[in-house]
């Protein structure tokens, strides 16, 4: 695939005002005067949120004029994107490939060294992330769905970025999740380091009707939330350490597709998963909590009809912060902390695959009190999203032309 650098601007939008004359943050009075920006009927017809606000959160729009630049494109089906110090780009191809690409369009050759992936389905390279020592060891890591005897798993390896870039050496396979599965599906993955050094894991549960207990099983990672140390050793405060039959890796369990976690500046440990007809779901992820797949669940089967009993809550499992029916069919996510957008400071950024946006949901005490749709107007499946040093947004789509975006002020 011939790959096109580009530093055009392609679409100035200029939005009405909603947060101050400076975008300073949404109250929930401002939020409230809104009406909801989701119109259409629920798939999980006659299901209740269990809150006020859980679902269908009151619109709200920026102030301040944006415009998005198609950067690079030509990609294939990009996945994952890491921002490295010096402000270069590490992106993901689903096929197998790692690239750098500058803020300036630039896209260099594939990077050597990767173990081989198996891109079938929704397999593949996924995620990358650069590791919390990068600018002394120039660690990266990265997530992939692995070739394996009797089928395939989500891996997560290690190596050192070689000093001019064009390959990782000394790799290492830090993480493989069990049990092994022949399957295309729901392999999650993203991947994020809090404050301490610990890395999170985001794992889905393989899709298939045979493997959806598992995500209730703790003796497997399917549909799990992991957690580790940078060296791929188990923490010693992770929740299951020293339960029988409990993997010790698991952080949280009860997901379906977790293809998003953020960590926020004060620890909090954000993820956003796929539902089926209905119910993506947003969760302050905790250690040793129970999400409830696949025991409660909004929104239908994809086929219609109610997904197991058809129940939404039950005692000892977690509602979702948020969730949306029908699906946006989320990709990875990240907290704003940047400077050129003030009033977006703590809000979440997803990106949406099939409705082709990167919401953003305005958090007020953990909860949601307002969401705006970006970059509506690229037309395209985006797939993840991150903030430059600058505080710009840069995303990328998941396409066969795939393309990264910077959203920035005008």
């Amino acid at each position: 695939m011939r790959l096109v650098a580009l530093a055009v601007s392609v679409s100035a939008m200029a939005l009405a005002a909603a947060c101050g004359a400076q975008g300073q943050h949404q109250t929930s009075a401002a939020a409230a005067a809104g009406a909801p920006l989701e119109s259409r009927p629920a798939n999980g017809a006659g299901q209740q949120p269990a809150f006020a606000g859980q679902t269908r959160a009151p619109g709200v729009r920026t102030e301040q004029a944006l415009t998005h630049a198609v950067v690079a494109s030509g990609l294939e089906h990009p996945w994952g994107l890491a921002l490295l110090p010096d402000g270069r780009w590490l992106v993901t191809e689903r096929p197998g490939r790692l690239r750098i690409i500058t803020a300036e369009g630039g896209v260099g050759e594939p990077i050597t060294g990767l173990p081989a992936v198996d891109a079938r389905g929704q397999g593949g390279l996924l995620d990358v992330v650069a590791g919390p020592t990068f600018a002394a060891d120039r660690l990266i890591y990265w997530s992939y769905a692995e070739p394996r005897e009797g089928g395939n798993a989500t891996s997560v390896a290690c190596g050192r970025l070689s000093d001019d870039g064009t390959r990782v050496e000394a790799v290492q396979v830090l993480f493989r999740a069990l049990p092994t599965y022949d399957g295309d599906k729901h392999f999650g993955s993203s991947l994020a380091f809090d404050r301490q050094g610990h890395l999170f894991i985001t794992l889905g549960e393989r899709s298939d009707a045979p493997m959806r207990p598992q995500a209730q099983d703790l003796g497997s990672h399917m549909g799990k939330v992991i957690r580790i140390n940078s060296d791929g050793s188990v923490p010693r405060d992770n929740p299951f350490v020293g339960r029988a039959g409990a993997l010790p890796e698991i952080w949280s369990l009860g997901h379906r597709n977790v293809q998003g976690v953020a960590v926020a500046s004060n620890g909090d440990v954000w993820t956003v998963e796929h539902g089926t007809r209905g119910g993506d779901e947003i969760n302050l992820d905790r250690a040793g909590l129970n999400y409830g797949w696949p025991v409660i669940a909004y929104g239908v089967e994809y086929r219609g009809g109610p997904i197991n009993e058809g129940v939404t809550a039950r005692q000892g499992m977690e509602q979702p912060v948020y969730y949306w029916d029908p699906v946006i069919a989320p990709g990875g996510m990240v907290v704003y902390d940047g400077a050129m957008f003030p009033g977006w400071r703590g809000n979440l950024l997803v990106a949406g695959l099939k409705e082709k946006h990167i919401a953003r949901l305005v958090l007020e005490g953990n909860r949601v009190v307002g969401e705006e749709r970006l970059l509506t107007d690229l037309g395209e499946r985006v797939r993840d999203v991150a903030v430059a040093s600058d505080g710009a947004v840069w995303a990328i789509t998941d396409e066969q032309n795939g393309k990264l975006v910077r959203l920035a002020t005008r």
